[in-house]
């Protein structure tokens, strides 16, 4: 096994108290592609409750080419599954991402803080009916409500990519009491959060390119995370 790889493994057998940090990278291998390759129009559209209203076919098959066949074809990365593991067996206490596909969840894992929200947070456009539950988009179709059938819009676009109170709030608490937090295939500090950091606790990174966590990180893997993470135990 490789050192970093080795050193990274010993930090999780003997921390207490571990968080985990993902961002886009980390579903880019189910074919979900970060905002610097995403198409940009097409994400202006999926984010519009206009564009949901008026043609929500257009708007469906949209999301099923940026994010659905990702989430419920191809499914959960090495990553989301590794630590959906760790999370059951009792080695990871919470994870924090900024993703909305909602593949922490698909993969098993509980205790997931998604403070921009995600397709697992849904409510009627028309009378806000809540619907929280991620498989509501598995239909083949846009979503519509039970009571008056209207359409169904998932939180980051009905809050405009707003944050959830409630996740920034579990995210500040857990960074709070980590020993150890691992930062996968995120690119920066996406909250103030993070100020709240126990100072005491190791910083791990896993990312291949350079970002804002380099200087802080006790330990920088330039892997991809399905690479790393296949090899932890």
């Amino acid at each position: 096994m490789d050192k970093q790889i080795s050193r990274l493994q010993d930090l999780i057998d003997t921390s207490k108290f571990t968080v985990v940090i993902t961002g886009a990278g980390i579903s880019m291998p189910a074919g979900i592609m970060d905002m610097q390759h995403m198409n940009i129009p097409e994400v202006m559209q999926i984010t519009s409750t206009i564009v949901l209203r008026t043609t929500p076919n257009h708007y469906y098959k949209l999301m099923q080419k940026a994010f659905l066949k990702a989430m419920f074809v191809t499914g959960p990365s090495i990553t989301h599954k590794k630590i959906a593991d760790f999370e059951k067996r009792g080695m990871v206490q919470g994870v924090i991402t900024t993703n909305i596909d909602c593949l922490h969840t698909l993969a098993g894992s509980q205790m997931v803080a998604e403070i921009q929200g995600s397709f697992g947070v849904n409510k009627c456009l028309n009378c806000g009916q809540h619907y929280d539950d991620v498989h509501i988009w598995n239909q083949g179709k846009v979503p519509r409500c039970q009571k008056c059938e209207g359409v169904i819009a998932s939180f980051p676009v009905y809050t405009h990519i707003g944050l959830s109170d409630v996740e920034y709030h579990r995210a500040s608490k857990w960074i709070s009491q980590a020993e150890l937090v691992i930062i996968a295939g995120s690119k920066g500090n996406y909250g103030g959060y993070f100020n709240n950091i126990n100072p005491e606790a190791k910083v791990v990174q896993v990312n291949p390119q350079s970002t804002s966590f380099d200087n802080i990180a006790v330990l920088n893997i330039r892997k991809n995370a399905d690479d790393v993470f296949r090899l932890l135990k």
